[in-house]
């Protein structure tokens, strides 16, 4: 079998973006795992709004924010699938065709070297480690289609040889990069209002788990003491800081912002209120962190002093009054 699709529909003619990466979003690209699976869930006529109560818990964890995944467990209870470790035993593009072929898709680690999607970024430039969902490989053409980023897309020729390996000598020292297999046999498409259900019980048991300390007056902290070292090192530094921070921060409280928003859609009037509250108080956080990854970005390549404590100080109050927000809305 040389051309495999994973199921009908999964082809990037056919595929339509997700509005959780339209470009009028704040942060239309959020990182690369959760990017897949909101890619997949759409594709599949999934709702990737409904996984997304986790995102109440993330933190500052010193030298970034928490880079936020969904769990498995409720990957599956949600929706259906099945994900599992893959064994690499052989090449990727042996199992991608052996599981592809039976109707299952595969997520893996990849370079972005590789992936014409980051054209103007890293394709071509920088190697990245980043991850992909394979759903469609034609091995005689040598192409293959993988969602990542905001998208479901092709790579061919060059690109494709690399990253299977294609015509590359057995080298001992290679290891192979993470893998998991995703099955789609079991998907169930539930209503709305038995996500919204599950997502609600998923929120109370996340928001048990939030930060014991408001982690955007230590994100703020963090901030003043390392300004002269992003001076000091510069603008690429100061990007990859950005990325595990700022970026990440304000990509998860727009997901959240719209998460409860949707929560709010059709609940009881005083929880409704409750969580549109919440969800407003997110999405300030949101839009103050894109303007703030400009600002930061100019005084560290003018070397410059940036004060932002006052700005740090609303984004903290604005996570207080979200928290009491949910509070009040799993009371009612």
């Amino acid at each position: 079998m040389t051309h495999v699709i994973a199921r009908a529909g999964l082809q990037p003619a056919m595929y339509t973006r997700a509005s959780l990466h339209a470009e009028d979003r704040l942060w239309p690209e959020k990182n690369c795992y959760i990017d897949v699976w909101i890619g997949l869930t759409h594709g599949l006529g999934l709702d990737p709004l409904a996984m997304m109560s986790f995102l109440v818990a993330c933190d500052f964890e010193g030298d970034q924010w928490t880079f936020y995944k969904p769990q498995h467990s409720e990957l599956a209870d949600l929706y259906g699938f099945d994900v599992q470790e893959l064994t690499v035993w052989k090449t990727l593009l042996e199992h991608t065709v052996e599981h592809l072929g039976a109707g299952k898709v595969i997520s893996t680690e990849s370079d972005a070297f590789y992936l014409p999607d980051t054209s103007g970024t890293d394709y071509k430039r920088n190697h990245v480690k980043t991850t992909i969902v394979l759903v469609e490989v034609d091995t005689v053409a040598e192409r293959c289609a993988y969602f990542h980023n905001t998208g479901l897309h092709w790579m061919e020729g060059e690109d494709y040889r690399q990253i299977f390996r294609v015509g590359v000598p057995h080298d001992p020292t290679f290891l192979p990069l993470f893998a998991e297999v995703v099955r789609l046999d079991r998907l169930v498409q539930y209503d709305r209002a038995t996500l919204q259900t599950m997502a609600t019980a998923l929120l109370r048991r996340y928001t048990a788990k939030r930060p014991v300390q408001n982690p955007i007056t230590r994100f703020g902290q963090r901030f003043a003491e390392e300004l002269p070292i992003l001076h000091g090192k510069g603008l690429a530094h100061y990007h990859a800081w950005a990325f595990a921070t700022t970026r990440q921060m304000g990509s998860a409280f727009e997901l959240l912002s719209l998460h409860l928003a949707w929560l709010a859609d059709g609940a009881p009037a005083g929880r409704s209120t409750a969580l549109l509250e919440a969800s407003a108080a997110f999405a300030d956080i949101s839009a103050g962190a894109k303007a703030f990854i400009l600002k930061a970005a100019r005084a560290v390549n003018g070397k410059k002093p940036l004060d932002v404590s006052e700005q740090f100080s609303q984004w903290a109050q604005a996570w207080e009054r979200a928290m009491a927000a949910i509070t009040v809305a799993l009371a009612s």
